[in-house]
């Protein structure tokens, strides 16, 4: 499943494609949205965001009806793709949504958990309305606002490993960012908010919103950027390059030379460092 900086990024492409431009067409496979193909035609596409791991369009007011938002989550195999207006790719992908312009076309794939809902309503998504902080689509999230979540009565509780991946914690963390995090704040997964001190809360909280962000304006890449460059100056692929522990089981820690160590936390793969990140006492 994508990851918020993966959705991030798609958000950008689907703005960049159909934001601020009039519909000539709208297409739902659901017969329960048809009545919306017409209703929603010859508007404006004013905003796309996202909101963890959603995708949200806003549309348009017109003189006799209001604004609308369709809200489509791409769950496992939801995939969006932008392309050019009157060519259709080529996929055996079930096209779910699509919104064309003159110009260009952003189609969405696979997908069936979509909505059409007043912008004022969208607390009646579920997942909306249980997503915590969500650094990348909230300016207002920094460093203290993640640090309350830590004191939070639900989450205080909770081994890091398996909580980092509940979008109501912190929205948009996902499985590589999760052992990037936890790498790079120096904590093991097993440890718990409630147990750590002022230093290493900072850290956590610190780690989380520094690598959200380089995954998003890096393109999946959570690595030293200095030391990105190094690698690749020597001959190592992206995929080679990319992470400082995720999918590196077995190679030395860039950090510390120790052997990087692959787990099962929350029916999910982790990798950690041992030294790096010692067990707790």
């Amino acid at each position: 499943m994508p990851e918020g900086p993966e959705i991030r990024r798609m958000v950008d492409d689907i703005a960049n494609a159909v934001g601020q431009r009039n519909v000539q067409r709208v297409f739902f496979a659901f017969d329960r949205f048809e009545d919306f193909e017409v209703a929603l035609a010859g508007r404006c596409i004013t905003a796309v965001e996202a909101r963890g791991k959603a995708v949200l369009v806003f549309f348009s007011a017109t003189d006799d009806d209001g604004p609308w938002c369709v809200y489509s989550h791409n769950q496992l195999y939801g995939q969006w793709r932008i392309g050019k207006s009157g060519r259709e790719p080529a996929t055996r992908r079930q096209l779910r949504f699509a919104i064309y312009t003159a110009t260009r076309t952003a189609r969405l794939y696979s997908a069936s958990d979509i909505q059409i809902l007043r912008p004022d309503r969208l607390d009646a998504v579920g997942y909306l309305a249980r997503l915590g902080p969500d650094p990348l689509n909230q300016p207002t999230v920094d460093s203290a606002r993640i640090v309350e979540q830590f004191d939070d009565r639900r989450f205080a509780g909770r081994a890091l490993g398996g909580l980092l991946l509940d979008q109501s914690f912190i929205a948009g963390i996902g499985n590589y960012l999760r052992s990037e995090i936890l790498f790079e704040a120096g904590l093991h997964p097993a440890r718990k908010p409630r147990s750590l001190d002022h230093d290493e809360r900072t850290l956590l909280a610190d780690a989380t919103l520094r690598l959200i962000e380089r995954a998003w304006r890096l393109k999946g890449v959570t690595n030293d950027p200095e030391r990105v460059m190094a690698l690749k100056k020597a001959g190592h692929r992206f995929a080679a390059r990319r992470h400082m522990v995720f999918g590196r089981a077995g190679q030395l820690c860039y950090e510390c030379a120790t052997r990087i160590e692959k787990s099962v936390v929350a029916s999910r793969r982790l990798y950690r460092c041992p030294h790096c990140q010692p067990a707790p006492g």
